[in-house]
């Protein structure tokens, strides 16, 4: 018998509509109930391509005895956190709090009747092990407590709250200055792996933002070192594990120092910012490796992960409840699957040796498969052996995607389309094609949405990052179109922003039912106060300098935490940078420009420069639009003395 998620629109939430645990959404009806029968809550908080969420699901809410106890003495309820990041970062902060340490999913926080935190967690198995209680067992304490204790878990969860929002806000404030350029570097080098590229050791996470980064610093300081560091990271994370040889796209992590072993669920924001940063290694460096593994990687999700031009969220790592099956091979199987494609049985053994296939298997008794040097496979047969493996994952169960459209992710992606188009033009119709849907199906009477599925009506309103990445995605289209009406978007969007989440120079992440703060550090994508900055920066060059004020108190107020650790904060030390170097080069071609045009007051059309972020041009603007995107002085001359 299905639960209170049946009507659902989340396929995360659908998930469990059938568990015999009797969950709710988060909504007042769950609230009144618990009121009514004096009841704790039971708060579980994951997404759908969760590997350890699934777990606990079989382990814990799909057991008739487990889910027996926890509908007797508490009332449950699940959220999805891609829906509701709201009510994630809410609780990740009530998770930091106590735990002191980062939290993870899922989710676990008992709340009193008022949904008040008094304890929280994150996995917690069936019986007893990791230094844990079984879950059961904990139940039966936490409702003991709640029902002999329950004046010290309200004083204690007041407690938590009051430290969650202190009242005085204490801000450092320090100069901005190009020593950060050299930080960067220096602290990059001190977290980098040497041998297998990316910092810090497993799990390793591609940070994305981070390898942006490197390659800006490296465009302006020439530092080979810099430039290292981030193309080693984007030559190894591509041999295949955390890339996906076989189909394309990029998993969520490496539980390796080697890029072998990921967790398997694609996710759209890290297949959105990494090819956008392959795109950019291709052009600082000229190696086409770059950019095919960028095409590929945008190939893949538009065939297997968008439908009527939307993008959607995820999928999974488990297929028929095993991790990674679907990604997978036996010794066997891959020698029958290169037999059926005719390649000759001589090639078998040195084939399966390059592409890291043997008998012993590097994943469980499997294969994960692997080259040793992407960017030159030079092994006979190697696409035939890859069309193989391809075709025999066709007899396969794909995994289970969740096909919840995000406004900020699909943004992402986007961009990263439109970035592409500048390279190869085929990808500059997806693009338009697909803002366009996301516009029309998101963006309803001047009201941004967050996420909805593809032909139903959105309910939930947008948070900053959505704001944010449209923002900025939309700003994109109008230097790859020079169509003015995404710069008017964009100016709206940037005009609500600031009004909704802008409060004297810091940003709220959210407002009404959860009130949280938006952070600068890069997490899992780049943080949306970053984002918005780099968004405002450019609306001040292109539309009205006002919006540089915003930009400069957000910066002043945050300059303590970026100045002293830049690397923590990538896209927001990259903005720092951009502000700090425009300004300078602007003025610069200004005048080199004045040295070369006589009477240059006397034209029809005063101009200003803007730098756009794609490559060492600059557009050429007058009050009302922009009329040029010239990539040398010879054109802009050219441009301006024709007018």
């Amino acid at each position: 018998m299905a639960n209170h998620l049946k009507n659902e629109h989340s396929p995360y939430l659908q998930q469990h509509a059938d568990n015999p645990v009797d969950w709710y959404p988060w909504g007042d009806e769950a609230f009144a109930k618990a009121k009514k029968e004096n009841k704790a809550i039971f708060l579980s908080i994951g997404y759908s391509s969760c590997h350890w969420c699934h777990v606990m699901e079989h382990e814990s809410f799909e057991d008739e005895t487990t889910a027996a106890i926890l509908n007797k003495h508490f009332i449950a309820i699940k959220v999805d956190r891609e829906e509701r990041p709201d009510i994630d970062k809410h609780f990740q902060e009530v998770y930091q709090l106590m735990n002191q340490r980062p939290g993870g999913w899922p989710t676990s926080i008992f709340l009193t009747q008022e949904q008040k935190p008094f304890y929280s967690a994150t996995y917690i198995p069936p019986e007893p092990r990791y230094g844990m209680m079984s879950f059961s067992s904990l139940l039966e304490v936490i409702a003991d407590k709640y029902k002999n204790e329950k004046l010290l878990l309200n004083e204690k969860a007041d407690e938590i709250l009051r430290f969650l929002d202190p009242k005085e806000d204490k801000i450092q404030a320090t100069k901005l200055d190009q020593s950060i350029i050299n930080r960067v570097s220096d602290q990059a080098k001190q977290l980098f792996d040497n041998q297998n590229g990316g910092f810090n050791k497993a799990p390793k996470f591609p940070q994305a933002s981070t390898l942006d980064l490197l390659l800006d610093v490296y465009k302006i300081t020439g530092d080979k070192e810099t430039l290292n560091m981030a193309l080693l990271s984007l030559s190894s994370m591509a041999k295949g594990g955390l890339r996906d040889l076989v189909e394309g796209g990029f998993c969520r992590y490496s539980t390796d120092n080697e890029w072998l072993v990921p967790h398997f669920e694609k996710m759209t924001y890290d297949n959105a910012l990494l090819s956008e940063v392959y795109l950019k290694a291709y052009h600082v460096s000229g190696n086409d490796f770059y950019k095919e593994v960028a095409f590929e990687t945008l190939d893949f999700m538009l065939e297997k992960m968008a439908e009527e031009g939307l993008f959607y969220s995820a999928s999974d790592a488990d297929t028929e409840g095993e991790e990674g099956k679907y990604f997978v091979y036996t010794y066997e199987k891959a020698l029958k699957s290169f037999e059926k494609a005719g390649i000759p049985a001589k090639a078998y053994e040195k084939l399966a040796k390059a592409l890291h296939i043997s008998k012993e298997g590097n994943f469980e008794g499997k294969n994960i498969v692997r080259v040793e040097d992407p960017t030159h496979p030079d092994i006979p047969y190697y696409e035939e052996a890859l069309e193989a493996l391809r075709k025999r994952r066709e007899k396969r169960l794909y995994p289970f995607i969740d096909k919840k459209v995000i406004v900020s992710w699909n943004a992402m992606m986007i961009k990263s389309l439109f970035k592409a188009a500048r390279v190869d033009k085929t990808y500059l119709k997806p693009a338009i094609s697909s803002l366009d849907s996301l516009l029309q199906s998101m963006y309803i009477n001047s009201e941004l949405y967050h996420s909805t599925l593809i032909g139903k009506k959105p309910k939930i309103k947008a948070f900053l990052e959505d704001f944010a990445y449209l923002t900025d995605t939309l700003i994109e289209a109008y230097e790859s179109t020079l169509n003015e009406v995404y710069l008017i978007t964009a100016t709206k969007l940037a005009n609500n922003a600031i009004e909704k989440y802008f409060d004297k120079g810091k940003w709220k992440f959210s407002r009404g039912e959860f009130e949280t703060n938006a952070d600068i550090f890069d997490s899992s994508y780049p943080s949306s106060v970053s984002t918005m900055l780099s968004a405002l920066y450019s609306i001040s060059s292109l539309v009205d300098v006002v919006y540089k004020k915003f930009v400069f108190k957000t910066l002043e107020i945050y300059s303590y935490d970026v100045m002293r650790q830049p690397i923590s904060t990538p896209r927001m030390t990259r903005m720092v940078i951009r502000y700090l170097k425009d300004d300078v080069i602007i003025k610069a071609k200004e005048e080199k420009l004045k040295a070369h045009i006589e009477n240059i007051d006397s034209l029809p059309h005063p101009f200003s420069l803007f730098k756009g972020d794609t490559n060492d041009g600059f557009m050429i603007c007058n009050s009302n639009s922009c009329f040029g995107h010239e990539k040398d002085f010879a054109g802009v001359i050219e441009v301006l003395e024709k007018r």
